[in-house]
């Protein structure tokens, strides 16, 4: 009886060791990627299986967002928890006015207004650091202090030579650097022409590439925790994508029905249907890839203790460069300051606690991932450093969770390249302000949860609730240090 008990208790042992290990973290996120084009998300032309049945197995939330309308600064908010008007990372890195090291104390009014993309613009953009600073303790550094293996695969366009992903708690880099797209050598398809992803086979596919790299590291950190974080260059254009599956939505297209499908965000046109080939082709890829890691997890025993998180770093292009997708019902889409601009997709499996198709409508942003990841791993918070993020461990243990009261936050005082104009936002509760400082544009004020297309601008009609936000967006701005676009001297109103 005493051997029997013994030998239980040895059987014990490692099963109790192996609940002790702390989650693997498989971080995923989509560029360019809007709300509505995933199945699960209401696409009837885009194909994502695989994404579907992640949700069904997680937690798909309604209101996620993204902390800006453009790429740069939301892969910032993911990795410091912080705001990008608080890191001053506010426009997609590349872009005018970008400093490095720190911003100049004189004025760059003199600078930007001899840039001729300004000419007949009221505002000059307001500087930011085009690079992630290194006094931060980034998200990858500080599960790496906990022993964790860390691995970055895919888009990065967070700073160049010094400040790449091994620069900031990435044990491994695997494509990423400064370029925000894949725009070297054949793009998409192998030779790639990327100094941090050697070239694979005459014609393979990035992200499937991309896939094959994030679950070799799976298969070697399978018996000690790891973050793996895999970046799709997926959807961003350039618009390519491989020759079968454009083929394949060629041929479905000419089944859809017959409907309008430009509209007018001005001062751009606006696609208004789901039914370019071309990116339903990207699409589908990407799903394919995140297919391929999902089963590498199972393959490698290690799918039931690992997180699996997937959103997108800003809403879908829909009013330029090629106007490849649709965000209805939400309104314009990449580079704007509406639902379509910021609004994304975020799924969370977390094994024994997520409940399989469940639904959250808990408001979220990417500032949030930090502490979420930092609780998940059963570590104690920064909140020093993700000054921003809340954590969400307890909206995916109750799905239902309600907040009325949470203040989210957006400050972009940059015209975007797809038509947005230099905006600071708002919301609280169901209530969204916007603030334009072009002289050109009205302020405007809407009710998301009649109203997500924001076609009804409540603005006149509630000042007690304009006043009330605007005091919070006052307060936002003053604790976060926010820089302002400026006036330009050389503008004159036609």
């Amino acid at each position: 009886m005493k051997r029997t008990i013994l030998a239980l208790a040895a059987l014990a042992m490692p099963l109790a060791a192996a609940e002790a290990k702390p989650p693997n973290i498989l971080f995923i996120i989509a560029d360019d990627l809007g709300w509505t084009d995933l199945g699960t998300y209401g696409s009837s032309f885009y194909e994502t299986p695989n994404l579907d049945n992640l949700a069904k197995a997680g937690t798909k939330f309604t209101q996620a967002y993204a902390a800006c309308p453009v790429c740069s600064p939301t892969r910032s908010s993911v990795l410091t928890g912080q705001y990008p008007a608080r890191t001053k990372n506010t426009d997609f890195f590349g872009a005018p006015n970008q400093h490095f090291g720190k911003l100049p104390e004189e004025s760059t009014v003199d600078k930007m207004k001899a840039n001729k993309r300004y000419k007949n613009r009221p505002l000059l953009p307001a500087p930011y650091l085009g690079e992630l600073a290194k006094s931060h303790t980034t998200l990858p550094e500080a599960l790496k202090a906990q022993g964790y293996s860390t691995f970055f695969a895919g888009k990065w366009h967070l700073g160049g030579e010094g400040s790449y992903p091994e620069d900031h708690g990435f044990d491994v880099n695997k494509g990423g650097y400064h370029r925000g797209g894949p725009y070297g050598g054949k793009k998409y398809f192998s030779p790639y022409g990327n100094p941090k992803l050697k070239d694979g086979p005459e014609g393979e596919h990035l992200p499937d590439r991309l896939a094959s790299e994030t679950v070799k590291f799976i298969a070697a950190n399978k018996d000690k925790p790891f973050l793996a974080y895999l970046s799709f260059y997926s959807v961003h254009t350039p618009l390519m994508g491989r020759e079968d599956l454009v083929k394949k939505y060629e041929e479905k297209r000419k089944s859809l029905p017959k409907k309008e499908v430009w509209g007018r965000e001005e001062p751009r046109k606006l696609r208004l249907v789901q039914e370019h080939a071309v990116y339903a082709a990207m699409v589908e890829a990407m799903d394919l890839a995140v297919g391929k890691v999902l089963q590498g997890l199972k393959d490698n025993g290690v799918e039931d203790n690992t997180v699996v998180i997937f959103t997108s770093d800003n809403g879908g292009l829909s009013t330029s460069e090629g106007w490849p997708t649709s965000n209805l019902p939400l309104r314009a889409g990449k580079g704007w300051l509406y639902e379509g601009g910021i609004r994304e997709p975020l799924i969370v499996k977390w094994p024994g606690v997520t409940k399989p198709n469940s639904i959250s409508s808990y408001p979220t942003i990417s500032t949030d991932f930090y502490p979420t990841i930092l609780e998940m791993a059963g570590l104690e918070s920064m909140p020093k450093q993700h000054i921003d993020g809340t954590s969400l461990v307890s909206a995916l243990k109750e799905p239902n969770k309600k907040s009325k009261d949470r203040i989210l936050f957006w400050h972009y005082p940059h015209w975007g390249n797809q038509g947005g104009s230099p905006g600071t936002v708002i919301r609280q509760g169901n209530w969204k302000l916007i603030h334009f400082y072009s002289p050109d544009k009205e302020d405007e004020l809407y009710n998301l949860a009649q109203d997500k297309s924001e076609t009804n601008n409540l603005f006149s009609k509630n000042p007690e609730k304009v006043k009330q936000l605007t005091k919070q967006m006052q307060a936002m701005l003053k604790e976060t240090t926010a820089l302002l676009p400026a006036e330009n001297p050389n503008y004159k109103k036609k």
